[in-house]
């Protein structure tokens, strides 16, 4: 039979499934883009987030991914705790990107106002958002 070895009883190995490639798999913060071309390259550091709601994006991506190192590099030095601790089992399910004000190349600061399912429930925060050295960074936001 297909899949048998005349010398072994054991049936053929199955090829191993394999996780989908980040390469190709769809970004966490719901830009429809793929995680390597959207979010993946912040995280890389080959790129930095253009704007604050880009930047909230892909810190959400982060906390999704499980990316303490780009969480706390983009946090802002004067509000940033030692360490991200993430909740045990908590599955980032979606975001949605509510309102934003400033927050482009213009300006210095901004605010972006979000909603972010996880399984058994949902965060809305009011982020703030501002340039330090060029780059923006998550300073604090108003969860509820």
């Amino acid at each position: 039979m297909a899949g048998m070895s005349r010398r072994s009883s054991r049936p053929a190995r199955r090829p191993a499934r394999t996780a989908t490639p980040p390469s190709s798999r769809a970004c966490p913060c719901g830009s429809g883009g793929t995680y390597a071309q959207c979010c993946g390259r912040f995280h890389r550091g080959e790129a930095a987030a253009p704007t604050a709601e880009a930047l909230m994006r892909s810190r959400y991506s982060a906390f999704a991914e499980r990316d303490e190192a780009y969480l706390l590099r983009t946090w802002h030095p004067r509000t940033r705790p030692p360490r991200v601790e993430f909740e045990p089992g908590l599955r980032w399910t979606g975001l949605e990107i509510l309102a934003t004000s400033g927050g482009t190349a213009f300006h210095t600061t901004g605010t972006v106002t979000f909603r972010a399912g996880h399984a058994g429930g949902e965060l809305r925060e009011h982020s703030r958002f501002e340039r330090v050295g060029g780059a923006w960074v998550y300073v604090d936001g108003d969860v509820g």
